[in-house]
């Protein structure tokens, strides 16, 4: 039997879509609450309303949830995974270079390699709280960036990284190949990032989405495309992405966020330029400050050498 809710619409949803609104209030990915609607499990003010529809603040809204025993469970599934290499491992967190290609937990649609996976089949035991697919996980990289991501081992560790994840005390370092010369060369970009209104797999600026900050820094101009330095207060999903995008600036090798096909193809990039290069945090068991660094991946070196000819 599915687990019916009900609850009135809140004055800060007022205006939203049906699958964003329901997504928010219930705790489910926005592509569950699509299917939900389109099966016919939310109901506002007694019709059934398509995922498109839009909430009004006071309405009852009635949905109709699975029950945890009714819905499948994510498994971790121990598999190697070829090119993700171990920078520092001790008691507390291992921190992981990951490969492009990869995930960092296992997720519904994705079959593919994941960080947590690799670990357990590299023999590593993680003992935090939370989804068991996610052990450890306190920040994740896309599947198509690669780079830096730190695992927490511990209960202990888990919450205090969460902590300073969450106080924006961690340094994050990316460097990103971008589509020309963004202006100025040094600068930050403050806008909001929500889910794109038409593709769910994408995001984008909005006044209606989460606050966001990306500081940048030119390091070096290519003629057709510049190589940045970046580090992020905050961390949304597709941040970097995003922002530069938003500047006609997108990541090369990005065509879900507008680049070039033509250029990617000269540069030989099947995914987009973009590195977690640098991270940096307070040790959750010693307190003292450390930091880590990755060197880029052989397919981001090679495009940076092609650009550099042109």
């Amino acid at each position: 039997m599915p687990d019916v809710r009900t609850v009135l619409v809140p004055d800060g949803l007022e205006g939203e879509r049906v699958d964003a609104g329901v997504a928010r209030l219930f705790g489910v990915s926005r592509t569950k609450a699509a299917d939900l609607a389109a099966d016919g499990h939310v109901v506002l003010d007694g019709k059934a309303v398509a995922k498109s529809e839009r909430l009004s603040a006071g309405s009852m809204l009635e949905v109709s949830l699975p029950r945890a025993e009714d819905s499948p469970s994510l498994a971790v599934i121990a598999q190697p995974v070829p090119g993700m290499t171990i920078i520092h491992d001790d008691d507390d967190i291992v921190v992981v270079d990951k490969p492009v290609g990869v995930a960092a937990h296992p997720s519904v649609g994705w079959s593919g390699p994941d960080v947590v996976g690799g670990l357990a089949a590299a023999g590593y035991r993680i003992s935090t709280s939370g989804a068991p697919e996610r052990q450890g996980v306190v920040s994740r990289l896309d599947v198509g960036t690669s780079g830096l991501m730190v695992v927490a081992k511990s209960e202990y560790a888990y919450s205090r990284l969460k902590h300073a994840f969450r106080s924006r005390t961690v340094d994050k370092t990316y460097h990103a190949l971008v589509q020309g010369l963004p202006d100025p060369v040094v600068g930050t970009i403050e806008a909001p990032i929500g889910r794109h209104p038409g593709h769910d797999y994408k995001f984008a600026v909005m006044k209606s989405g989460k606050p966001s900050v990306t500081h940048y820094e030119v390091i070096e101009a290519f003629r057709h495309a510049s190589l940045l330095d970046i580090h992020l207060e905050t961390g949304r999903t597709h941040q970097i992405r995003v922002h530069f995008a938003a500047l006609h600036h997108p990541c090369c090798g990005d065509p879900t966020y507008g680049a070039d096909p033509k250029l990617a193809a000269r540069l030989r990039l099947d995914r987009q330029w973009l590195h977690a290069v640098g991270l940096g945090f307070e040790h959750p068991g010693t307190g003292e400050y450390v930091h880590f660094e990755s060197p880029y991946p052989e397919d981001l070196q090679r495009a940076l050498d092609i650009v550099a000819t042109f």
